[in-house]
């Protein structure tokens, strides 16, 4: 049972990309897409929390000075279908995708979630 659990969590990610809620207007963006908008960025959220994307694979979410200001790390990974996949130190893990509503980029979780980039920088 391990196996098939490790086995989809390397080669499963065109299956998280069937799971997450898109509207007509997202446009979709593949691992290059996504490489592109994200690496090397601050994104900074509607909420005040920065979460950074370096190319060599580190990350890192900053809560708000209002939400306490805490900071969580881990590394990321992009799939070859633009699902981008951390895994925190704190051994948690989660997959997300971006897509491009309008002039705006929005991160996507697999519950659901919309949560629109303010700015990048």
């Amino acid at each position: 049972m391990i196996r098939l659990v490790y086995i989809f969590y390397l080669f499963g990610s065109a299956a998280f990309a069937q799971s997450y809620s898109t509207r007509p207007s997202d446009v979709h963006l593949d691992a290059a897409g996504v490489a592109t908008a994200i690496h090397g960025y601050d994104l900074e959220f509607f909420d005040g929390g920065i979460s950074r994307y370096s190319p060599g694979g580190s990350y890192s979410w900053t809560y708000s000075a209002a939400n306490g200001g805490e900071s969580w790390f881990g590394v990321h990974r992009i799939a070859s279908d633009g699902v981008v996949c951390i895994d925190f130190r704190t051994l948690r893990s989660r997959c997300d995708m971006f897509v491009q509503s309008g002039d705006r980029l929005v991160l996507l979780t697999e519950d659901g979630q919309r949560f629109p980039v303010r700015e990048i920088r």
